[in-house]
């Protein structure tokens, strides 16, 4: 088994900075487009006053979104974690 450790680059878990930015993009686009659904959702069935209600849609659809989207961007994460420990342990072979 090749020695991992006098590789130039120190190991990392990390993804890359690039994968984290397009990470958060993502649950805030995510987060946005909850909160549009919500507010669609209850503009719909509201009538009259409606400023609470349309409120409450905007922040549950938002966190809801967001946080979906959260754990479909940890799992990428980690699938890119993955994939860059198994390109090295065949680059070092």
């Amino acid at each position: 088994m090749p020695d991992l450790d006098a590789s130039p680059e120190p190991l990392s878990a990390l993804p890359p900075p690039a994968a984290r930015i397009a990470a958060f993009a993502a649950i805030c686009l995510g987060g946005l487009a909850g909160a549009l659904i919500g507010y669609s959702l209850v503009r719909l069935q509201c009538d009259g006053e409606c400023g609470l209600p349309l409120g409450l849609g905007i922040f549950f659809g938002a966190i809801v979104a967001a946080g979906g989207m959260s754990v479909v961007a940890v799992l990428v994460l980690r699938a890119v974690g993955e994939w860059r420990d198994i390109r090295d342990r065949e680059a070092h072979q």
